[in-house]
């Protein structure tokens, strides 16, 4: 879903020049190949792994859009936010994010990103997305625009940011919790999220510790209620 603000957003000639930040280089490989095959639409200038290298590589390139994780050590993409708008306000952020939690959208929207999509995008509407926010464009993945309205308007019934209980969790917690509930296994939420069936478990048994339940069923039916699924 695209939307736009007023007036009609001004078109760019030439490729858009993209940085990419994510702390898996295995999908940043990923996302860079996807882009590269974009029939000259988008350009990968740079990348990184970690704020700190985000930061000082987004200041050194000064792309056009920076494609941003939203989860990452040391504050994530807000983080990079922070610390990026203030000084450099000409370069527009896309998160991205295997997460579609109204919490982590409306954090990273809060913070200035132009838009939010999720991991399950083609290469194609990726690249599709990137030009438009260029363009001046508000860009969400389905669904995700309701969030982002609701948080910023004041009328009833619009749904709360913020939970007591799911503060308890990291965001790769509720990543984990997420997937479980979606009816994923232990090897699928690995892949899915790049890290190890062990390290599934351990965030599992967190998960379980932090909300007082005792099993992945009631789990599901607490991540229901709490809109995660």
């Amino acid at each position: 879903m695209t939307s736009q603000g007023s007036g009609q957003p001004a078109e760019r000639r030439g490729p858009v020049r993209v940085f990419l930040v994510d702390d898996h280089a295995l999908f940043r490989a990923g996302v860079r190949a996807e882009l590269d095959s974009a029939a000259g639409d988008v350009e990968v200038v740079g990348e990184a792994g970690s704020v700190a290298e985000a930061v000082a590589g987004i200041v050194h390139r000064q792309p056009d859009v920076v494609l941003l994780d939203v989860h990452m050590p040391e504050g994530g993409g807000a983080e990079v936010l922070r610390r990026v708008r203030p000084d450099h306000p000409g370069v527009v952020f896309l998160a991205l994010s295997v997460s579609d939690a109204a919490e982590d959208v409306i954090a990273v929207i809060r913070a200035g990103a132009r838009g939010y999509v999720t991991k399950t995008i083609s290469g194609h509407e990726l690249a599709r997305s990137i030009r438009r926010v260029a363009e001046g464009d508000a860009v969400f993945s389905p669904r995700l625009a309701g969030f982002v309205l609701d948080a910023f308007s004041e009328r009833p019934g619009a749904a709360p940011v913020g939970d007591p209980e799911l503060d308890l969790l990291t965001p790769r917690e509720r990543d984990v919790l997420r997937l479980l509930a979606r009816g994923y296994a232990y090897k699928e939420i690995a892949a899915e999220l790049f890290i190890s069936v062990k390290t599934v478990e351990t965030h599992v048994s967190s998960v379980l510790r932090k909300t007082q339940l005792s099993n992945r069923y009631e789990l599901s039916r607490w991540a229901t209620d709490r809109r995660l699924v």
